[in-house]
This record gives C-alpha cells, structure tokens and sequence, in this order.
C-alpha cells in the first residue's frame, strides 16, 4: 500500500486510524516517521515519504514519533492472510526466532537460502530480517524501559540486546532520547510498576467484537491451563526461556494484558502470542465489508461487526485438542484435555488465580499408555500418530509453517477428516480462509439460514466468502446460542 502515494496522502491528511500498522509516514523536514492517525497537523505532501515497515522508516534516518508512539502500531493484516514466504517469515520474526536462531535459523525454517531471504525482505518491507527484529527489540525494550524499574542492563538483555553498546544507540536512533530520558518523560505521579507482572495495552483495529472471541476461549477452557475470571481470560503460556500467565480483559479501544513471567527476554514472544490468539492485527473492515456484500450475512454483520477468529498461542497443543473434541461435547473434550494436563502437564504457580499447569509437549504424551485413554480405540491410534509426528518433527503447525503443507501432513494421518484438518487450519494455523461445511454448528446455522445442507454444496456457496471464510464460519456461528458466542458474566 505505501506505493499508492495519494491514498497514503488521504489517509494522513484524515488521520485514518484504520490504516495504522499498513504503513508508516517518515517527514523529511522533521526527520520522524508517523502513524496514519498521527494527532499532530499533518505535513505537506511534497514532505511525506511512506514505507511499509517502522524498520523501513528507521533505516532511512527517521526516529519516532513521540506523539503516536508508531512503534505501538497493530500489526499489518498483510501477515495474517498471506501464506507466501513473506508473511511466513514476518510472523516467525514477530514470535522471536532471529533473536533466538539468527538469519540462518529463520531461512532454515522457511527453506530457503539466507540471501534468498534477505533478497524477498528487503524488496517488500524495505528492511532486512536483521533490521525488522532490531525494530521488534527497540518497541520492547521501550516497554520495559516505561513500565518496568528493571536496571537498563536488565532491559537490554531482556529485549534481545547483546551488548549494552548497541541497547543505548537503538534507543537514541529509534526514539531520540537515551533510554534514561525514555523513563524520565514517564508522566509524573504514574511511575514504573514494581517487578512481578507487567501491565501493557494491546492495540486493535476497530471494530471488535468481544463476545464469540473470548466467549469461545472461556467456553473451551482447559481446566488449570485457562480460565476466565474477574472480567479476564487468563491463560498458562509454555515459552522458549520459560513460562507466562497472560490476563487479558477487553476494553472498548485495546486489550487489556498483564503479563507475569518467569524471565523477561519472553516478553516479545508473549505479546506476540496473545495478539495471534485474539486475532488483533486482523482488518476487521476489509472481512465485513466483503461478508456484509452476501445479503445472508449482512444482518449478522450489522448486528455485532468485527468478530475475530479464536486462535491458540500453543498450535501443537490445540492440534490434541482437536483430536480430542472429536465427536463429543465440548464438555466431553474438556474433561478428556484436562486429565492429560492432569498427568503429563509440568505444574506451575499461581497467585493470582486458578491456573495449575502447563499443557504437556508432543513429547511428554510421546510414551502415552493407548490403554489409559478414556476413548475409543480409533481415537487413540489418531491420537498417538499426530503425538509422534509432532515430536518427531515430522509435522509443522508453528507460525511459519506452509499451511498447505501442513494440511497434506495432518490429511495422511489415521482418522484425520476435514473437520479435524480445517478446524486446525482456522485456529492454529492462522488460515483466514480455513472453512468447515461438517462442522454442526454450522450445519445448524446452514439450516436456520436456508442455505445449501451438504458440506460439498455448502462450500461451493461459501466461495463468495473467500478469502475470509473463517470469519465466515464465526458469523454462522452466531446464530446459535452455545456459550462460544457469549462474552461470559463477570
């Protein structure tokens, strides 16, 4: 988008917060870079210059915006409908595995050579991978920096740095003030939290419909692992340095999240993870406006527009859960998940609420007696198959994994129909365009709507729903009264 110069140019001058994250304004004359919905008096136009990414800004010699704060921008919805390498790529950075793996780590995940990589990168978003996880370091080490009283080492190590050298010039180039007078201009009266659980707000694009999101989360809860309570959804987090507990309460223009972490350099992964689940960087315009063209959806769309799609922060874990809620209840498939927590989970604390454990890797259900398992012999085989090739690395359902790929993979194992292969797609893969014709609550929407009754029909209608079927799917939903559509009671 930033190459269209004249809707960019309009969309400054009305400061459009729905374009906020799809790209971002650098002003040659005060040598800064905007968001979109920048308060400010907007510049000339002969003085704008647009880039696709705050990295794209930053290597141009712009620093931030001390106003919008750009760096806390919603993501670009780019990354969330596209399966192409770019977006893989864009969303392995986003969960922290340059800062963990390097560039090489990121290509050997993608399949591709590192300059090929490199090459696609730059092209689009105008930064390099070693570029856009330097901007990705430099918003959190901002966070910790304005919320935290950690020591500046402290925050440097935890925002990914490697030296203390390269921390304190990110700062000064990135936001213009040393990382000191970023704390300093923290309003007076309000100072830094203790240490303990970090408070942060989760920005969204408007509208959003809280009620089937986190309605379906609670009402799909793992006992010990997730729970709703006080107004919030509170969920255990397994991480690559060690485990979280997100609280995350909806606010009419952001989410609210505390996070408590058992060590900091997480923090970016965490975050990373709870916008995926709650489907933040989603462009809730662009879905209803294309939904609301079927006149069988636009009342559902008019009536609480914005819905996202309930997505996981553990994408192996939701495929057990997957096979687990076959052919039951959701009741029926808590129970069964939950007595795998139960006794295969890693125990954790928490002070704050009722959260007990962890939910177990591939490899701890890895030696899974068939016998313990309190279903059909059917299910246990299509169980311990998708348990194996998920520990053995056979099967990749993380964020950068190739959606079609993984539907091939997940489609040769035993017992894996549609349903079960789909629903993975929707909620732990991340494809907008994930669509389940065999699912009951949409066969009973189906009905109610007098829409076509067979999966094969129903698809063939719903291809005026692409690419944004999934959303689709929460719409259909809706017209059902299972507690998936209601925001639960405080």
């Amino acid at each position: 988008m930033h190459e269209d110069v004249e809707r960019c140019v309009r969309a400054v001058q009305s400061k459009d917060a729905r374009f906020d994250g799809w790209f971002f304004t650098g002003v040659v004359t005060t040598g800064i870079y905007c968001r979109p919905s920048c308060p400010v008096v907007p510049p000339k136009p002969e003085n704008m210059r647009f880039y696709p990414s705050a990295a794209a800004a930053q290597q141009a010699g712009f620093r931030a915006c001390k106003r919008c704060r750009p760096d806390t921008s919603p993501g670009s919805p780019e990354w969330n409908h596209r399966a192409d390498v770019v977006a893989r790529a864009m969303r392995l950075i986003a969960d922290g595995v340059v800062d963990r793996e390097g560039v090489p780590g990121l290509a050997g995940r993608l399949g591709y050579s590192t300059r090929q990589i490199e090459r696609q990168l730059n092209a689009e978003l105008g930064a390099g991978p070693l570029a856009l996880a330097r901007a990705q370091r430099a918003q959190t080490a901002r966070l910790l920096i304005e919320t935290t009283p950690l020591p500046m080492g402290d925050v440097a190590f935890a925002a990914g740095f490697a030296s203390i050298r390269a921390f304190n010039d990110t700062v000064r180039e990135v936001f213009a003030l040393t990382p000191t007078g970023l704390r300093d201009r923290v309003v007076k009266g309000h100072p830094p939290a203790g240490s303990g659980a970090l408070s942060l707000r989760l920005p969204f694009r408007a509208p959003l419909c809280p009620d089937n999101l986190f309605g379906h989360l609670t009402a799909t809860a793992v006992p010990g692992v997730e729970e709703w309570r006080d107004g919030a959804f509170r969920r255990a987090m397994r991480l690559p340095h060690g485990h979280g507990i997100a609280t995350l309460r909806p606010q009419p223009d952001h989410v609210a999240c505390t996070l408590g972490l058992t060590d900091l350099r997480d923090l970016t992964i965490a975050i990373s993870r709870c916008r995926w689940m709650l489907d933040l960087d989603a462009d809730p315009i662009a879905v209803d406006d294309l939904l609301r063209a079927d006149p069988v959806l636009a009342p559902l769309v008019d009536k609480a527009p914005g819905r996202r799609v309930p997505r996981t922060v553990d994408a192996p874990e939701f495929a057990v859960r997957a096979v687990l809620g076959q052919q039951v209840s959701t009741a029926a498939a808590r129970t069964h998940a939950a007595r795998l927590v139960t006794a295969h989970g890693d125990l954790i604390d928490d002070p704050g609420g009722g959260l007990t454990h962890l939910f177990p890797t591939p490899s701890a259900l890895a030696g899974l007696d068939p016998e313990a398992l309190a279903f059909p012999k059917t299910r246990r085989t299509t169980l311990l198959s998708l348990v194996d090739a998920l520990a053995t690395g056979a099967l990749d359902l993380g964020v950068g994994s190739d959606w079609e790929e993984a539907r091939a993979r997940l489609s040769e194992l035993p017992g894996f129909g549609p349903w079960t292969v789909e629903t993975i797609a929707m909620r732990a893969l991340g494809d907008p365009d994930a669509f389940i014709p065999s699912d009951l609550g949409v066969r009973a929407a189906a009905k109610t709507l007098d829409l076509p009754a067979t999966p094969a029909a129903l698809t063939r209608l719903a291809s005026r729903w692409r690419p944004w079927r999934a959303y689709a799917v929460q719409y259909l939903w809706a017209t059902g009264d299972h507690p998936i559509n209601l925001l639960p009671a405080h």
